[in-house]
């Protein structure tokens, strides 16, 4: 039997990867979608979208941080794993709970400074494109690496506790 807690971080973690899926896929649909309209429109019409190519470029962001979060989901982020093959048992366990949980802060310090320049651009009133602010456009940064920390800080729960960790999690 397993204690609430796990079974809510267990469940954390579920949700936290079938957003980020929603987020992938909505993100490249989007961009595939504009990113055609325009080359139709500019050869064969002799015109296109006046903020196509701006929204393009800020999606640069937006696909990178979803590459991150796709990344660090699969566990093919870069990391170093020196000496992990020798270690064993719950010492391999408390190492890769100390390592997720470095991570997870380091994510939150990201994500906070994400925040901070949300509501910079937020209180500048800035527009990117179109009727599109810019606070919109660097969103990702504090909502992407909030993610990210939550996933690897439920992982350090999950360690902590002795619970079976995959490292190629399904979202069925």
């Amino acid at each position: 039997m397993t204690h609430p807690a796990i079974n809510f971080f267990k469940a954390l973690r579920k949700k936290l990867l079938q957003i980020e899926s929603i987020l992938l896929v909505s993100t490249f649909l989007i961009v595939l979608l504009i990113a055609v309209l325009q080359i139709i429109l500019r050869n064969f019409f002799d015109q296109g979208i006046l903020w196509a190519d701006t929204f393009l470029r800020i999606t640069v962001l937006w696909i990178g941080m979803m590459g991150a979060l796709f990344a660090s989901r699969n566990n093919h982020h870069i990391n170093m794993n020196l000496g992990l093959k020798y270690l064993s048992g719950n010492l391999l366990r408390y190492v890769k709970a100390t390592v997720h949980l470095f991570t997870a802060l380091i994510c939150f310090v990201v994500a906070w400074y994400g925040v901070n320049l949300f509501f910079m651009e937020f209180e500048d009133a800035g527009i990117a494109f179109g009727a599109i602010p810019i606070w919109f456009t660097v969103s990702i940064i504090p909502i992407g690496f909030t993610i990210m920390g939550l996933r690897y800080f439920s992982l350090v729960i999950l360690l902590l506790t002795g619970q079976e960790v995959d490292d190629q999690p399904s979202i069925d």
